[in-house]
């Protein structure tokens, strides 16, 4: 089989499939209408978020078998018309889960424990001690919003923290396990102090968090996200910050990223509610990197290949 590349990822996937017998071909610099000029040439494709695939470029992959996304998950790809098509998917959640979960889990500590600020602080002189008094995970309620691969390696990590109780809501019935108690979501509302989003990018799951959301918590909370951007209203979250209902947030991802992934907006503009989370000491911020450890580079690669290598050689 013919492969193409148009993401750089570990060497290990192209030296795997050489390997299997397959041509690898690479191609990171072409725009997405060269790619479409070519793709028909191809029985697999490796990206991870350079361009969204669409019906239109689906429909000139004459040949294509198999789309491998080195991450995990398959927005930037139209999923239903690729299946129509019996283009075999091939994500890789399981590749960068336990990274996601010890981000989000450094996240959640550095916010209890104003890491973030208390450090800037001691660089420019001041040594502010009761001003920087963290609070303790202990006894706390976590609640986890989407318990697929993600969502269990955060639950897995808080093990040994000795919480009250980690909770989890997902649409799907049945994901609870050893690690967290699946509840609906009025419990899940009253009950958790720490609320942490690890659901893929629907339209069921943008914009959820929202004013109407957040007011239906009991206690105020903190929000991790090392999800999707889009599945918070930035500006609704600026609010209840500005509130109290929202204690603090560490952000991973941004409502305004594109959809690549590779740079942060849309357009050229920086939007108010943005200005306020930078200059927020109850935010903490990341470039979109909590699966994106030198492990995670590995496992996800491999993840794909082995996927592929099961459907078609055996």
């Amino acid at each position: 089989m013919k492969v193409l590349h148009v993401d750089i990822n570990h060497p290990l996937i192209i030296e795997q499939f050489s390997e299997l017998g397959f041509q690898n071909d690479e191609d990171y610099t072409s725009t997405k209408q060269e790619i479409e000029n070519k793709i028909d040439q191809y029985d697999g494709l490796i990206i991870r978020s350079r361009f969204t695939i669409d019906d239109d470029f689906l429909d000139k992959a004459k040949k294509l078998k198999f789309i491998g996304r080195l991450g995990a998950g398959l927005e930037n790809i139209d999923t239903k018309y690729a299946k129509s098509l019996d283009i075999f998917l091939a994500a890789a959640p399981e590749g960068n889960r336990n990274a996601v979960g010890e981000h989000a889990l450094g996240m959640l500590l550095s916010l209890f424990n104003k890491l973030n600020s208390a450090d800037q602080q001691v660089r420019h002189g001041k040594w502010d001690r009761e001003g920087n008094r963290g609070i303790e995970l202990e006894g706390k309620v976590v609640g986890v919003i989407g318990y697929g691969n993600m969502g269990k390696a955060f639950a897995k990590k808080l093990k040994g923290f000795d919480v009250e109780e980690v909770i989890c809501y997902d649409i799907k019935g049945g994901v609870e396990d050893d690690n967290a108690r699946q509840v609906g979501i009025m419990e899940f509302q009253k009950r958790v102090d720490v609320v942490s989003l690890h659901v893929p990018q629907t339209e069921l799951t943008k914009g959820m968090i929202n004013t109407d959301f957040l007011n239906k918590f009991e206690n105020p909370i903190w929000i991790i996200n090392t999800a999707r951007g889009k599945c918070i209203k930035t500006t609704d979250l600026v609010e209840a910050i500005k509130s109290g209902k929202v204690l603090g947030a560490g952000l991973d991802v941004l409502e305004y990223e594109k959809a690549s992934f590779e740079n942060m907006f849309s357009d050229d503009t920086l939007p108010d509610a943005f200005q306020y989370l930078i200059e927020s000491n109850k935010v903490l911020l990341s470039p979109h990197v909590a699966g994106w450890t030198v492990e995670s580079k590995i496992k996800l690669a491999q993840t794909v290949v082995n996927k592929v290598k099961a459907k078609f050689v055996g």
